[in-house]
């Protein structure tokens, strides 16, 4: 804890945090970071889908399916997407250091942002040869695009569990659960495409179903786009209610305003907070502070609050205005 004294105003600045030794039994926010529990998951789902990727870009070429290259893009972004994670989780787990005081926490947002673009790469990519196909559909062997999208199904699903638990909390994980559980789909769709291929020898069914695959990535890769660029400009995260926690700061016994309340992503699952309360009767005690980071942890989830206390007597904080930052 850190005590600092601005010349020429009364207040008092303390940088209350919810780990350490002191207290940190009761700050459950630091969950474990993805690289060190994820792991096995992430080398798993790499090796899986990517030999899931050879053998369906090989069988696509043979076949002739568009839908079968289609998903084969698809499960490789998923790759890369796999990898950009894993390479996060891990330098969010390095320490900090003189030059990076938060360690390298916010790399996760970056590949947040990374995968996102990515998917929509692959899309247009999709979308372009998809559209030629519609022009001059060409002979497809439905019997290879049921067997091996029948397998993308068990690959992707089993690689998709792997991320399950993780991707409630953190939008690394859920990124690569929402790409895995889509491909699950597309392949389900696949396989009903291969059969009316062999049933009726329609072979504009193919494109078809390429194009009804983009939908799908494009649909579940939105929000994750969206989320990702919000963290990106260090937006307060969808779980918290700043609104909830202004009213929480401001019915704090002995306080009488509350401004410069700022809520941000440090990473993809930790939140960082500032905010200057107005306390005429003075610092009531480290003790005051360490509740207020118990309960900023427990009830909203921000586990790197930092809170300052002003007396605001006589000289007025220059960042009272809600319009200055």
């Amino acid at each position: 804890m850190t005590v600092a004294h601005s010349p020429g105003q009364p207040h008092r600045q303390v940088h209350s945090h919810g780990h350490g030794h002191s207290h940190g039994h009761h700050h459950g926010h630091h969950h474990p970071q993805p690289g060190a529990t994820h792991g096995k998951a992430f080398a798993v789902a790499v090796a899986l889908n990517l030999a899931f990727v050879v053998a369906e870009v090989v069988a696509g070429l043979v076949s002739g399916s568009m839908a079968l290259l289609a998903d084969a893009g698809h499960n490789l972004s998923d790759v890369l997407s796999l990898l950009l994670a894993w390479a996060a989780s891990i330098l969010a787990a390095r320490r900090p250091s003189e030059r990076f005081t938060y360690g390298l926490k916010s790399s996760s947002i970056l590949a947040a942002i990374a995968n996102a673009a990515l998917l929509w790469v692959a899309i247009g990519a999709i979308l372009v040869e998809t559209i030629r196909r519609i022009g001059d559909p060409a002979p497809v062997s439905g019997q290879t695009m049921i067997i091996v999208a029948a397998i993308g199904i068990a690959v992707n699903a089993l690689s998709a569990m792997l991320f399950a638990k993780g991707s409630k909390s953190d939008i690394n994980l859920r990124a690569a659960f929402v790409h895995l559980m889509a491909d699950a789909a597309v392949s389900a769709g696949v396989v009903l495409a291969g059969l009316a291929i062999v049933l009726t020898g329609y072979r504009l069914l193919d494109p078809l179903v390429s194009l009804a695959i983009t939908a799908v990535i494009a649909a579940s890769s939105w929000r994750l786009l969206r989320d990702s660029l919000r963290m990106g400009m260090l937006g307060v995260p969808d779980t918290i209610d700043i609104a909830a926690v202004r009213r929480f700061l401001e019915d704090l016994p002995g306080v009488s305003r509350v401004h410069d309340l700022h809520v941000w992503p440090m990473s993809t699952t930790e939140t960082a907070l500032t905010a200057h309360l107005v306390m005429p009767a003075g610092m009531p005690g480290d003790a005051f502070l360490h509740e207020i980071a118990h309960e900023l942890d427990h009830d909203f989830g921000i586990g790197h609050p930092t809170i300052q206390i002003e007396i605001g007597l006589h000289t007025p904080c220059a960042l009272e205005s809600e319009a200055v930052v």
